[in-house]
């Protein structure tokens, strides 16, 4: 199900090249999906084995699709769903313990200051990521975000037609993005 005209879904090209360079590291892994719009990356990454999921998004239509899309796919129940802005659900999670293993960052392509300020929160050594956890951010092929940003280090970038998916990791080893 689609959230409707103010979300871009991830296209299904893109969401299986990505899935498949992650699938190693998702078994029992924590998702956190951040502009979750249709909840298509979190439903994959539960679909291939990752333990649970975290996804943020603060459209009303787009937070229906995610729940339906959940429940089709029969991972409602190792998924939350938090309806708010980005950087306030990160810094709650974070405060309140909350870690991820991968975090998947897609918001809209001409937001690049949520798009950067939400990688700054991931690269905060206080953000609600894991040490070695890995990072997926969508951007337009020509606007990508920085190489590093806070603990953040980008491990490769692919492109797809004007998409570029960039894969970063979190300082401090663990789990690495895949290639």
């Amino acid at each position: 199900m689609a959230p409707g005209p103010g979300t871009r879904p991830l296209a299904d090209r893109v969401k299986q090249a990505v899935f498949g360079a992650l699938e190693p590291l998702l078994e029992g892994c924590a998702v956190l999906d951040v502009c979750a719009g249709s909840g298509a990356a979190a439903v994959e990454a539960l679909s291939r084995g990752a333990a649970r999921a975290v996804l943020v998004e603060r459209d009303r239509g787009a937070l229906e699709a995610i729940a339906e899309n959940l429940r089709r796919a029969g991972v409602a129940e190792r998924a939350v769903v938090v309806r708010r802005e980005a950087l306030v659900a990160m810094r709650a999670l974070a405060s309140a313990g909350d870690r991820f293993d991968l975090a998947v960052v897609d918001p809209p392509y001409a937001d690049t200051a949520l798009r950067d300020a939400i990688l700054v929160r991931l690269g905060a050594p206080d953000g609600p990521l894991a040490a070695g956890a890995s990072v997926v951010v969508t951007a337009y092929w020509r606007d990508l975000p920085a190489d590093t940003i806070g603990l953040l280090r980008s491990m490769r970038v692919r492109r797809f037609g004007e998409t570029a998916i960039v894969f970063y990791r979190r300082d401090a080893g663990g789990i690495a993005a895949a290639g």
